[in-house]
């Protein structure tokens, strides 16, 4: 049986990092990557609709180590995709990746040090298990095999297509096609304006509503970081741009977590001047929760704004009864006509989907697990996950969380040690792990493993207090209980330096 120092499950964004950080700063170790699909890009290959794109500027959304290039800050889809690519190929990450590799079940022995994994590989689902020292999720936090859809009424007397954008079909064709989007998050604003636009514009656009989104206006061009870029080196450049965006995202989070409502009156301001005086504003653009209770929409250079206001798309704020023949009757009474109705009502929330995690015989709840650090679980020795942040663009906290778990392997490693366990305080009080009112944050909250009420087990949130937690803070914390090789075991790397 194959034995790897490190596993690391999922080539995306954060799978990608962790990898370059190992190969940097964890040198003689062995590890690789299994992917479930059959490329790498997670998200970004997953994702087809139109639009697609990232609401966090690439600055920050971009790795640490590898300077985003290119003059749009928000970047759509397939350029997201290309960068992690090259990113892989050109540090060489692109030959450890196995894809096709679905982990199914991961068994952790403290008698061997090791974790034991069941993997299918391929279309026909062939078995496969190897063994490794440390196993290291970068697989995300939702259900990559399927998005969250209703059971409306009726959903099956609609006589046009029904579609969710996370299964977008490869040759939709919604050219002068009325077209119904049902929701008003991340994904709902990217279609509306995408469909709305261009040669294949749809002959209308509603976006349906259960109630109002907080939605800003974000440059798609970062004009100091383009000008910075021309006047200094690249990485220099980068450094800059990436560290004055990280300020500015953690400044305006701030004032709308203690200032509410002057937060409000800005976004109200800006979003008004933009739809024209006579648009229904208040109707359709005033949340009943604070701003950041949910996770705030960003439309670069305000392009929902622009087609609603141009008439090319509408909103309607009201609640389904049920669907029809010609599309969707509303609690109002009213009747929407559709050709194509996109379910744009979110993800499945999901950390390790489909996969059996057991510990010395015991399977493993996540539910009843408390998170320490923001990457491992209490209770499950050797093992982190790779989360990002829900204020902030996902990669910032990735890369610390890879910085961290390369600093705790090293110290394993000069200690002797085999073993690493979080364990938590019995008298620790328990809250959720995301405090988002989000549907689809309380779906899954059952599911999610817990927080607690103080350091190093509450999440902040806060890339300024994470960075010296993760990257300078000491790595030998009270909470974390470390354990030599078992005598009767063979020696690992992780343990001794020397391969098994």
């Amino acid at each position: 049986m194959e034995h790897l120092d490190v596993l690391i499950i999922g080539a995306g964004l954060s799978g990608i990092s962790a990898a370059w950080h190992l190969q940097t700063e964890c040198t003689g170790l062995s590890y690789a990557i299994v992917e479930g699909r059959e490329r790498m890009g997670g998200t970004w290959d997953l994702f087809r609709y139109p639009g697609i794109r990232s609401d966090s500027d690439m600055y920050t959304l971009g790795y640490r180590f590898r300077p985003w290039r290119n003059a749009k800050a928000i970047a759509d889809g397939p350029s997201i995709k290309a960068y992690i690519e090259d990113t892989a190929r050109e540090f060489g990450i692109d030959r450890t990746i196995r894809y096709r590799h679905r982990l199914v079940r991961a068994e952790w022995s403290s008698a061997l040090a090791r974790w034991t994994v069941d993997l299918e590989v391929g279309a026909d689902r062939t078995p496969l298990r190897l063994s490794c020292g440390f196993l290291y999720s970068c697989s995300g936090y939702y259900d990559y095999a399927q998005g969250y859809t209703p059971d409306w009424p009726d959903m099956a007397t609609f006589a046009g297509r029904l579609v969710h954008p996370q299964h977008w079909p490869e040759h939709l064709d919604y050219r002068g096609k009325r077209v119904v989007v049902i929701g008003s998050g991340a994904t709902a604003v990217t279609l509306v304006p995408a469909m709305a636009n261009g040669d294949h514009a749809a002959a209308h656009v509603t976006m349906l509503q259960r109630s109002p989104t907080y939605i800003a206006t974000l440059p798609s061009v970062d004009v100091v970081a383009n000008a910075l870029r021309r006047v200094l080196p690249a990485t220099l450049a980068y450094t800059i741009a990436r560290w004055k965006n990280v300020a500015r995202s953690m400044l305006y989070y701030r004032i709308a977590r203690t200032r509410p409502a002057a937060f409000k009156k800005v976004l109200r301001t800006k979003a008004k001047a933009q739809l024209g005086e006579h648009f229904p504003f208040d109707e359709h653009f005033s949340p009943r929760y604070q701003p950041w209770d949910e996770r705030l929409c960003m439309v670069p250079d305000g392009d929902l704004f622009v087609a609603l206001r141009e008439q090319r798309a509408s909103i309607v704020t009201d609640q389904i009864e049920r669907f029809d023949a010609t599309g969707i009757v509303l609690q109002s009474g009213a009747h929407l006509d559709a050709d194509i109705i996109v379910a744009a009502t979110g993800l499945r929330m999901s950390l390790l989907t489909g996969v059996t995690l057991v510990v010395d015989g015991s399977v493993v709840e996540l539910g009843n697990a408390m998170i320490y650090k923001g990457m491992m679980l209490s209770g499950v020795p050797n093992m982190a996950a790779a989360v990002g942040y829900t204020n902030a663009s996902w990669t910032l906290k990735c890369d610390l969380i890879a910085q961290h778990v390369c600093r705790l392997l090293n110290h394993m490693r000069a200690r002797g040690y085999a073993q690493v366990t979080p364990r938590r305080d019995p008298t620790m009080t328990e809250t959720p792990v995301f405090d988002f009112t989000s549907g689809y944050v309380q779906r899954a909250r059952a599911q999610l493993p817990k927080q607690g009420d103080r350091a190093p087990w509450r999440l902040y949130q806060n890339y300024v207090k994470d960075l010296f937690s993760l990257r300078h803070g000491r790595v030998d914390d009270p909470a974390l209980e470390f354990r030599a090789a078992p005598a009767r075991s063979q020696p690992t790397l992780m343990a001794t330096g020397r391969p098994t």
